[in-house]
């Protein structure tokens, strides 16, 4: 297998939850956004995965790809879920 492209490679290794991050695409006055953040907060919190939020309205390549889905989570810049946040998935993506 050492021979073998990376792209063929399967993935052995897991990342540690504080290896992690977790990103919140938002927007201001969003509610929605709020209860993400909330279920973002406690499940990362738990876990010591870091995280950051982003304003959709400050960036043009999140508002094309993002606008009709806020809000976005991403982990480790890929789309985990978008308008409501389930804690306990959230959960399982970041341990498995």
């Amino acid at each position: 297998m050492a021979g073998m492209s990376p792209l063929f490679r399967r993935k052995t290794e897991k990342p540690e939850p504080g290896e992690r991050l977790v990103t919140l695409v938002r927007k201001p006055g969003c509610h929605l956004c709020d209860d993400a953040q909330a279920v973002i907060e406690k499940v990362c919190g738990d876990l010591g995965v870091p995280w950051e939020q982003k304003d959709i309205t400050e960036d043009e390549a999140l508002y094309d790809r993002y606008w009709e889905q806020i809000p976005v989570v991403l982990i480790d810049g890929e789309q985990h879920t978008f308008w409501r946040v389930n804690a306990d998935r959230l959960r399982r993506a970041l341990t498995e």
